[in-house]
């Protein structure tokens, strides 16, 4: 312990990590009377969720939208005082740049699968569609308990199918290697489907009827980060968006986390940025430091550089790195599971344009697929996509570019000026842009997405059954279940639930109500 550490008044709850994950879980627990303090390592809040502006428009620089499908986000966003400002897509219509054209998005596919050839005759070629076709005379694949959607579509309708859609669809959300990629973590209702039917286009369009044709519930967020582009639509009931499947928040999404950091401290929560987790133990009754001691009450030490807390339990909503060292002692098992977990980086490049100087551009962006060789992976069109950003500077015509994916750190390594350029010179290629920005922002998010590779899930089995002997400890992060913000939100309440349910039935981990 640090000589100078203090130790402060006892919370009910600390939360360890000030992303999204952190303060839907903090916001939960206040709300159900919990006294909550959040610790955050970092100098601001919110994690991969970050408002900021360009040429004095106002922009997201992380994660931009919100899949509305999901409730969690949007509820959350609600709770916060935010629900009036949630706004639908003012376009959804994609493009892919491929073969050196931007061609309209397919319809009628679930996470570029398609359910028919026919869906996808615009963008892929003639033998590509026609082995489409030979999935109908394809014996059923085994699929396990897992697979690779890469290979699993691969094998079933070609590799340019793969290639050319569902690729670029994927690198939008965890800016990964579709050929690695978990089918049953990325895709569950399609995963389900697979094991279910004899074909994968049976598959799709069972998915399809089921109203579940977008993409996993991790898509929204993860669109948004890797600068995807919405590249689905369908209802979203009740949440007032006009039927969209994705939401944005005017002011940007990046405006959610400081809203509910305001709702916490509200309700009376504690928030310290710049405060490190250094340490993370168990206390044994009677103020004992024994870890195994169950002969009375027990809980949690937290140690900070300058502080000691203690708490009757802990919300651990760290990526899997910190969350790994603060688990070694306590539950080896699963500190080995989050230290094997692959991250990957990328970075956004935001360009501010004269809305004069721009050609005419199609619809709210488009995807890249990596097989052609290019640079950037995707191009958000901000100011179609967005009215509120559009209405915020109508002189101006703000777009995003991304760069990077699993394997490519040396790509998000480059020097701010480079990105530009080579984001110019790739949209200039697409989309015949021949004009310079009047301002530029790169923003870099290293180990920014955690890589769902086949397993992933049993992965998370494994840790989750490694912690379950630490009474009032709950996991919560993109780790997990899922890298978008809903799936994000529902990780932490999950986390703050089990808490909650745990001091109603009075375990002597958990924490005690106000």
């Amino acid at each position: 312990m640090n000589a100078n550490a203090q130790t402060t008044d006892a919370p009910d709850v600390v939360v360890i990590g000030g992303g999204i994950a952190g303060l839907a879980a903090a916001h939960r627990l206040v709300t159900a009377g919990k006294r909550v303090t959040l610790l955050e390592a970092g100098d601001r809040l919110g994690g991969k969720l970050m408002a900021g502006e360009i040429a004095g428009a106002p922009v997201d620089l992380g994660a931009e939208s919100l899949l509305a499908r999901r409730p969690e986000a949007i509820a959350l966003a609600e709770r916060v005082g935010l629900g009036d400002r949630l706004q639908a897509p003012a376009t959804t219509t994609a493009s892919v740049w491929s073969r050196g054209a931007l061609v309209p998005m397919p319809k009628g596919h679930v996470m570029g699968v398609p359910g028919d050839g026919r869906a996808v005759e615009g963008l892929l070629s003639a033998e590509a569609v026609a082995r489409i076709g030979l999935d109908r005379e394809l014996p059923p694949t085994e699929i396990g308990d897992d697979i690779a959607i890469g290979a699993y579509v691969a094998e079933r309708m070609g590799h340019e199918v793969v290639d050319r859609l569902v690729e670029p669809l994927l690198g939008g959300v965890y800016a990964g290697d579709a050929y690695r990629i978990s089918m049953r973590a990325a895709v569950p209702a399609l995963f389900r489907a697979a094991r279910e039917n004899t074909t994968l286009a049976e598959a799709v369009k069972a998915v399809q009827r089921a109203g579940a044709a977008t993409p996993s519930d991790a898509a929204g967020a993860g669109t948004g980060l890797g600068s995807g582009t919405t590249t689905a639509s369908g209802s979203a009931p009740g949440t007032g968006l006009g039927g969209s499947a994705f939401a944005g928040i005017r002011g940007g999404v990046g405006t959610l986390p400081g809203a509910v950091a305001d709702a916490v401290r509200a309700a009376g929560g504690t928030i310290l940025t710049r405060t490190p987790v250094t340490g993370l133990r168990r206390t044994g009754p009677t103020g004992s430091t024994s870890a195994t001691d169950s002969t009375g009450p027990t809980g949690w030490e937290i140690t900070t550089p300058d502080r000691v807390l203690t708490a009757g339990a802990v919300v651990l909503a760290t990526p899997a790195g910190p969350a790994a060292e603060l688990l070694a002692s306590l539950a080896p098992a699963a500190s080995a599971e989050l230290g094997s977990v692959e991250y990957a980086s990328m970075a956004l490049i935001t360009l501010a344009f004269r809305r004069a100087d721009l050609p005419a551009l199609p619809g709210s962006g488009f995807l890249v697929p990596p097989v052609d060789g290019h640079t950037i992976k995707a191009s958000t069109f901000a100011s179609q996509k967005w009215q509120w950003i559009a209405d915020g500077a109508p002189d101006l015509f703000v777009l995003r570019t991304s760069v990077g994916r699993h394997g490519e750190a040396e790509q998000v390594g480059r020097e701010d000026a480079d990105l530009v350029d080579v984001s110019l010179k790739d949209l200039g290629a697409a989309t015949g842009l021949a004009a310079r920005p009047v301002a530029s922002t790169v923003t870099r998010w290293i180990g920014g997405l955690p890589q769902y590779p086949v397993g992933h899930l049993a992965r998370v089995d494994r840790i989750r059954a490694s912690v379950a002997d630490l009474p009032g400890l709950a996991l919560a992060g993109a780790v997990y279940e899922g890298v978008g913000i809903p799936a994000c939100v529902a990780s932490g309440e999950r986390a703050a639930d089990e808490i909650i349910a745990t001091s109603k039935t009075g375990d002597p981990g958990a924490g005690h109500s106000r």
